[in-house]
């Protein structure tokens, strides 16, 4: 390749990075971007052109619920809330990039099959880039005035700080460019620049967000819905700030057996803090705090009714569980106030539990279809692991091992009684493992059994799903040679709304939004910091000072809301006086209450227990069981080799793509790879 020729590729976009190995479709692709560049006086003439220019910036994201087929972030998949039986075994290729993640397949070279992967790195510094350029052009449009100054500036630094969010977080620490619009037809040693330190990123990124922030809306109209707020910037502060706290990236143990001798080699400083430093909690329960002073933003609930199952007698570990919500479990129906939130029948637009959420397809067209039972047309290959149907608790609060002692759960024979509750219902015959659980268990997990109402459409309503090996959604029923089957007797139900169909006289399915933040993960935010704490401290988020501290009443306060609006009762005091129990409960409730919100994958690494999550094994029911005693068996899923899980400290992250760091030799590559 000639050297004017590489500097020209270079000059558009110091970080663009090739799939694969150049070739003349990378040319095409890059000059299109480049020819992009010479029309930018036009972009730049009016309020309008500048402002389709910043939105175009912003389409240039990946759909947030994109998160399983074709997706452009590990998610569910590659962490132990998913798993899916169609490999690159099958021949076919994997489109399923989590998995080949999960497995050890993602290399520097390779991201996965499909025009969207994981490779986003060179897509992020484009969105950059182009930010920067608008930063640099804000005074050229005449008939911009100041409103609109400070509202495209402020969403242009919001969609600049969310680019360098998703570097962070799937790529580790970026090379930070401030305001610098990268020149073109430099020397290629112009372009060679260092990694920023964690630190140093997690604090850019966090100000780019305050600093948009003080420009953004405080609200949007229901027009506008899927646009940013204020809120939307301060709820994802208190998220990163939140991992950065975390042990992962706060020194001690576990930094360094991930980190310890991760250097940057100008100056000796290590990429991942060595040390750790408390007051970092503190700064996150503020960030938190912020948004709950708000005031916008509630857990979304619906008001009980006599359809509305009642709650469990004898609570005795919780005085207030029988008190009206928020202050208990009463007066709410826990199924809906759940569900709604996620199969559509909540009016997204107005729903007060939404700090940032977005309408998309993709939950009907790639979710609920991978989940629905192939007799309605579906996949049947959505699944979920028994890890997390074990991780539910049962309807009066009790972990499954401690329901054990007195029979409310077992593991052995069926349910006599049908049920109805919400509008759900459960049959009888239900395997008693299933029998008894919490709400958001019925409202989020799909199992041998469940009903699947399919009520758009004449026939084929409130079907019953049948995982048996030869039955008509199971793996022979299927066709022994089809994926299209649960391979661990699990599918994600979640987004699944009772009037739902893919086929038939009628069907259709209901609208939803894919949330990308929500206040419930705001007040487990605040739960966890707080309880993290050993001495007092006094921290600055935005303008205003908090004094943070280990204030029990805090965090059963916000941790408990999470938990009465499920039905359940909250923190005892007993529990709450041991912080590493309260550590362990928010974990557990935050793997159900968040269930594939892409948030499981980020949070097993910053706590360093990601390891040991992968180590377990992925079970689920035996789907070569064509009776009850051979299909309600614990078994590991499938025996290929595509299928195994690596257990690797490199995977915390993905790997730097190899064509960049040809490009830029003073980057470091992440450890590991």
């Amino acid at each position: 390749m000639k050297n004017s020729v590489l500097k020209r590729i270079v000059g558009v976009s110091v970080f663009i990075i090739a799939l694969s190995t150049t070739s003349c479709k990378d040319y095409l692709n890059i000059d299109s971007y480049f020819d992009d560049e010479f029309k930018i006086d036009s972009a730049f003439s009016s309020t309008r052109n500048m402002e389709a220019y910043m939105w175009g910036a912003a389409a240039m994201f990946k759909d947030e619920s994109q998160t399983i087929r074709n997706n452009f972030t590990p998610g569910p998949m590659a962490t132990d809330e998913g798993f899916n039986g169609l490999t690159n075994a099958n021949g076919t290729g994997n489109i399923y990039h989590g998995m080949d993640f999960a497995t050890g397949r993602i290399t520097p070279d390779f991201y996965g099959e499909g025009a969207t992967n994981l490779n986003q790195w060179g897509n992020y510094y484009k969105i950059i880039r182009k930010c920067n350029m608008i930063l640099q052009n804000l005074d050229v449009p005449e008939d911009l005035n100041n409103a609109n100054r400070a509202r495209i500036e402020g969403y242009t630094k919001f969609i600049r700080a969310y680019a360098y969010y998703y570097l962070l977080l799937d790529y580790g620490p970026p090379i930070l460019l401030g305001d610098e619009l990268v020149n073109t037809n430099e020397e290629l040693a112009y372009y060679d620049r260092e990694r920023a330190t964690f630190d140093e990123a997690m604090e850019y990124i966090c100000n780019e967000f305050e600093s948009a922030a003080l420009l953004m809306p405080d609200e949007v109209g229901i027009l506008d819905f899927g646009k940013p707020t204020r809120g939307a910037a301060y709820a994802l502060i208190a998220r990163l700030r939140l991992i950065h706290a975390s042990p992962l990236y706060n020194g001690g143990a576990v930094a360094n057996s991930y980190f310890g001798s991760w250097i940057r080699k100008s100056d000796g400083v290590h990429y991942v803090s060595q040390k750790i430093d408390e007051k970092r909690w503190a700064i996150a329960a503020a960030a938190a705090k912020r948004v709950m002073d708000m005031g916008k933003y509630r857990l979304y609930t619906v008001q009980a009714d006599d359809q509305t199952a009642k709650l469990p007698q004898g609570i005795t570990s919780d005085p207030n569980f029988y008190n009206t919500f928020p202050n208990g479990a009463g007066g709410i129906d826990a199924f809906r106030s759940y569900s709604d939130i996620f199969t559509g029948e909540a009016y997204p637009a107005i729903n007060p539990e939404f700090i940032w959420a977005r309408n998309t397809q993709y939950l009907n067209t790639t979710i609920n279809q991978g989940a629905f039972p192939p007799s309605l047309g579906g996949w049947g290959r959505f699944c979920v692991t028994q890890k997390v149907v074990d991780a539910y608790l049962m309807d009066d609060g009790r972990t499954k091992e401690e329901a054990s002692s007195d029979g409310y759960y077992s593991e052995k024979g069926f349910t006599t009684q049908a049920k109805r509750f919400s509008g759900y219902p459960l049959n009888s015959g239900i395997y008693n493992m299933y029998a008894n659980r919490e709400m958001r268990f019925y409202a989020s997990v799909g199992f041998n059994g469940a009903v699947w109402q399919n009520l758009s459409v004449v026939s084929k309503t409130n079907h019953t799903a049948d995982y048996f090996f030869q039955g008509a959604d199971g793996r022979g029923g299927v066709t022994a040679s089809s994926p299209n089957y649960p391979i661990t007797g699990y599918v994600i139900k979640k987004y699944n709304h009772p009037m739902d169909a893919l086929t038939g006289t009628g069907a259709r399915r209901i609208d939803k939004a894919y949330s990308i933040i929500r206040y419930a993960e705001i007040l487990l935010i605040y739960a966890e910091a707080l309880n993290n704490l050993k001495a007092s401290h006094t921290v600055t988020i935005g303008n205003q000072d908090y004094v943070i501290y280990r204030d029990e009443e805090e965090i059963k306060k916000s941790f408990n809301q999470v938990r009465y609006r499920a039905g359940l009762p909250g923190l005892s005091h007993a529990q709450l006086n041991n912080a590493d129990l309260v550590q362990k409960l928010i974990e557990r409730e935050r793997m159900v209450e968040l269930l594939w919100e892409n948030l499981r994958y980020y949070d097993v690494r910053r706590w360093g227990i990601y390891e040991e999550t992968e180590r377990e094994p992925m079970s689920g029911m035996n789907p070569d069981g064509a009776t009850a005693e051979t299909y309600y068996r614990r078994v590991i899923p499938g025996s290929s080799s595509f299928l195994k899980r690596e257990v690797s400290k490199r995977l915390v992250w993905l790997p730097i793509p190899r064509a960049e760091l040809r490009r830029l030799p003073s980057v470091s590559q992440n450890p590991g790879y």
